[in-house]
């Protein structure tokens, strides 16, 4: 019997004004690291998160890989649930909103250990992120691995038309 993957994570906001005039939300996301993404930007990047196993409650896994990832407390806010999705490789992604304000440069990624390259036997340190940077929605759109796409949906349907975003 397999167990369900499951990963948990924060989208950082604030609200701006949208070309239209209405109101927008750009969002931080993270570049991920590593050999892999290195010469890729769109469909690379991703929003802060990690993977977690009970007993550990969801919330507290988005709180920790936030943290980890950019080495920053998560700003003070209220968490807006953005409800979870399925990724294309089953595993299954909850996200919360926060609206608050952080300087990328301030960000100290944490690393993770692999053999690069493959084979060698050589085991090298490499960021789990290796850049932020806030994005309008249709830039987070483009970046965004496909699967986490949704999220930025939810919350620009909250900002700009104040419903919850599981209405989204």
């Amino acid at each position: 019997m397999s167990t369900v993957r499951r990963s948990a994570g924060l989208l950082l906001f604030r609200v701006v004004a949208g070309e239209d005039g209405l109101p927008d939300a750009e969002v931080l996301i993270g570049h991920m690291g590593g050999p892999f993404w290195a010469r890729r930007d769109a469909a690379a990047w991703s929003v802060p998160k990690g993977e977690y196993e009970p007993p550990e409650e969801a919330a507290a896994a988005a709180r920790r890989e936030f943290e980890e990832e950019l080495g920053l407390p998560v700003p003070a806010g209220t968490w807006i649930p953005l409800g979870e999705t399925r990724q294309s490789g089953g595993k299954t992604v909850t996200v919360w909103a926060v609206e608050g304000r952080l300087d990328p440069a301030r960000a100290v990624p944490g690393t993770f250990t692999m053999e690069w390259p493959r084979g060698s036997g050589v085991l090298r340190e490499f960021p789990e992120m290796d850049r932020f940077a806030w994005c309008t929605p249709d830039d987070a759109l483009e970046r965004l691995v496909a699967g986490q796409r949704v999220f930025v949906e939810r919350l620009r349907a909250y900002v700009r038309e104040g419903r919850a975003p599981s209405e989204a």
